[in-house]
């Protein structure tokens, strides 16, 4: 079978691995184990990023006392990410597949270096037969250092990594076009670049929620707006993933229409470091008037009319118009001493070169 892709990254959400009572579905993660070894076969490099530490613990301990929020996380994530892995481990060795565990933070991209590293890793991985599992580092990832959940941390993994798609698994079927609880309603189909999806974003009772719901899209249009193409499916439907690749017309998802343009490497990065801005270039309406032409152009500091925050040389910025709304982010090629000594003023070198400039 010829698929589409040569390389993708499949996200798999708790809601698809959890039973009701919150312990692990063995027999779900097993039939998908099934399918990606079937695409690993026909040549699909397949990067996963698992959730599902947290239910694997929850059913291997029982705890003495009431733990808060974080305590839970970080103990039965600690105890269920052995378990998992070594589930992955073993039904994929049936199929004569290694698989590799790959924990990282959100503070782990927050760096070029760190950034390249994660990303060399997981391409020996991968040119050497064997499957990226990927999972954030629960045990130590705490409040702020904390990905929104790991369809942000698919989407830095898929960009990362050149994928040419990124399929999110989850519950539900895609994206409706009203509540999916109401009768009429139905999945959207295709999300063409630019299409507003506000209103259909409601929130739901159901595990997926507002804030599920909310932050695939954020990340589907990101990852899109770079060149991949983004599926999102039920990982609950038998076969979806072969259906997805081997049927793509007859199978119920939603699907966001990649742009034409690829992103550079270092423009991706740049494109998903905006959790970590050390600060903000504000600039006039003039500036903010010729970036977004057709042309691309540098940030000079003629154009900036405030600088934010204290930050060195090659860290990321957000950059704001002159109402004060973020239009993009940055690497800046100054520290903001310096920065400040050339603000507003003509003839001096970029702050932000537009290899260095992602707008949103």
């Amino acid at each position: 079978m010829n698929y589409p892709y040569n390389r993708i990254t499949v996200k798999i959400g708790s809601n698809v691995l959890t039973r009701k009572d919150g312990t692990l579905d063995v027999t779900r993660m097993s039939a998908l184990v099934d399918q990606v070894a079937e695409l690993h076969k026909a040549g699909v490099e397949v990067v996963l990023v698992s959730s599902g530490a947290v239910a694997s613990g929850r059913s291997e301990i029982k705890v003495s006392r009431k733990l808060d929020s974080v305590d839970q996380r970080q103990l039965y994530s600690a105890v269920g990410q052995a378990k998992l892995i070594n589930r992955y481990y073993e039904l994929f060795r049936e199929h004569g597949i290694a698989v590799g565990q790959v924990l990282t933070t959100k503070e782990s991209f927050g760096t070029r270096r760190h950034y390249l590293n994660q990303r060399h890793c997981m391409q020996v991985m991968l040119e050497n037969g064997v499957i990226p599992i990927v999972n954030e580092n629960d045990t130590i990832s705490v409040t702020e250092l904390m990905f929104t959940d790991n369809d942000e941390l698919s989407g830095l993994v898929a960009s990362m990594l050149d994928a040419q798609a990124l399929i999110i698994l989850s519950n539900i079927d895609g994206i409706y076009n009203g509540s999916p609880s109401e009768p009429g309603t139905s999945v959207i189909r295709e999300v063409e670049q630019g299409k507003d999806l506000s209103d259909y974003i409601q929130a739901e009772k159901s595990g997926f929620g507002r804030g599920g719901m909310l932050t695939k899209t954020t990340i589907a249009r990101k990852v899109a707006d770079e060149g991949i193409t983004v599926i999102i499916a039920n990982g609950k439907r038998d076969n979806i993933l072969t259906d997805l690749l081997e049927h793509p017309a007859d199978t119920v998802c939603t699907r966001f229409v990649p742009a034409s343009e690829a992103v550079s490497s270092v423009k991706k990065w740049i494109a998903h470091s905006e959790g970590f801005a050390k600060g903000e270039l504000h600039l006039n309406a003039q500036a903010v008037e010729a970036l977004k032409g057709k042309k691309a152009i540098s940030i000079l500091p003629v154009g900036v009319t405030r600088i934010e925050g204290d930050f060195e040389k090659d860290d990321i910025v957000r950059i704001m118009d002159a109402g004060g709304n973020q239009i993009g982010v940055g690497r800046i090629g100054a520290s903001s001493e310096e920065a400040r000594k050339m603000q507003g003023e003509h003839g001096q070198r970029p702050l932000v070169h537009y290899d260095y400039l992602y707008l949103d």
